[in-house]
């Protein structure tokens, strides 16, 4: 649990600090991934990002498998 808690407050000073610090007049590339039930899905501003966001989406699912297989035994 404290793992988790900690995780959360590094995504929270990240996002504050990249909002802060800001990026030059450049573009700004959008994604975003995740499961309904079993199936990955993902959302991107950029084709090239969509592919990795997938990727690491069917990666969990792979890995959300394999423990839950491996902790019945």
């Amino acid at each position: 649990m404290f793992l988790g808690i900690v995780v959360l407050f590094i995504g929270i000073i990240l996002i504050i600090l990249g909002s802060v610090l800001g990026t030059e007049k450049g573009k700004v590339e959008v994604g975003f991934g995740g499961f309904i039930g079993p199936i990955p899905f993902g959302w991107a501003s950029d084709p090239k990002m969509l592919k990795w966001i997938i990727l690491a989406s069917v990666v969990f699912f792979v890995g959300f498998i394999l423990l839950f297989v491996l902790n019945r035994f």
